[in-house]
């Protein structure tokens, strides 16, 4: 077997993650793809789920974080009337009941406690770490667990489909919102029980309207040894933060501020910027003070 040549790589992927595989393996067959020496997702999605999954190599690690605390929305399909231990269709049936007739009146009030600022229980079954361990490897184990809770924020729920015992719905929600437990809760708000049956994430700002590829995209060009076409695919880092208002500095400041210095504008915006050089090459993330005072926070070796 050939050993892979990994290489320098910078720049991020918007992959259309496939159904039965982690985001860790997603990534780490189209890193072997890429030959990329460094990459990193920017936060997990269920194997069941499909969809969007920005993927960030080589400096583009760098501002993964910021990715994983954006705003998402899904596209979730819920089974009504089954209970499943890990809240999806993968799960061991725990417990079935009747689903009751119910109008879409009946729905949107089941829904609405469920939308904007809302406390919300994890599933047993996720990566949420107690005591250094995830839930899903102490479920595995049989322990008895305590899913924590925390505040998360849900910024609409729309009803696309409405069936006997199926919905469809569209979630758009803020970072560490679980659709899992959106499902299973709206389940025993209507008194039956639910959970996922297919789940699809659409966007990830910045990206809303993401021109996605897929692995057997990439393994063609792969086979194909046009590693020209693949690296066309990838986006540069600074399209991760076009959400940030932009600081342009000159060459002398640019070297002074990739160099740790901080540096003073009272024309540059209060708030968490993205400093840009006079060639127009992003060179970081810094923080700028209500007096102007610039302080850099990461900075990008590109």
């Amino acid at each position: 077997m050939t050993r892979i040549q990994f290489r320098r790589l910078d720049g991020i992927l918007l992959l259309d993650k496939p159904g039965g595989l982690s985001s860790n393996a997603a990534l780490q067959v189209a890193r072997r793809l890429f030959r990329a020496e460094k990459g990193g997702h920017t936060g997990s999605l269920d194997p069941l789920a499909t969809g969007l999954l920005p993927l960030c190599f080589g400096e583009a690690t760098k501002i993964a974080g910021l990715l994983l605390g954006s705003a998402k929305a899904y596209d979730a399909g819920i089974v009504l009337g089954t209970t499943t231990d890990t809240d999806d269709a993968e799960g061991q049936v725990l417990l079935q009941r009747p689903v009751p007739a119910f109008s879409a009146t009946m729905l949107n009030e089941a829904l609405a406690p469920l939308t904007g600022h809302i406390r919300q229980r994890a599933p047993i079954y996720s990566a949420l770490k107690q005591g250094g361990e995830p839930l899903y490897v102490k479920a595995r184990r049989g322990d008895a667990i305590e899913a924590p809770e925390r505040d998360v924020h849900v910024h609409s729920i729309e009803v696309l489909e409405q069936q006997a015992d199926r919905l469809r719905l569209r979630v758009t929600c803020g970072s560490g919102t679980y659709i899992r437990s959106l499902a299973r809760d709206l389940g025993e708000a209507l008194g039956c029980g639910a959970h996922i049956s297919a789940l699809r994430r659409l966007w990830v700002e910045p990206f809303t309207t993401p021109a996605m590829v897929t692995l057997e995209q990439l393994r063609a060009l792969s086979d194909a040894g046009d590693e020209a076409a693949m690296e066309a695919l990838l986006l540069p880092l600074a399209s991760g933060l076009s959400g940030y208002p932009a600081v342009h500095l000159e060459a002398e400041q640019a070297s002074r501020f990739c160099m740790g210095q901080r540096l003073r504008d009272a024309g540059w915006p209060p708030g968490q910027v993205a400093v840009f050089d006079a060639d127009g090459q992003v060179r970081g993330l810094g923080q700028v003070d209500d007096t102007g005072l610039l302080a850099p926070q990461r900075r990008f070796n590109l």
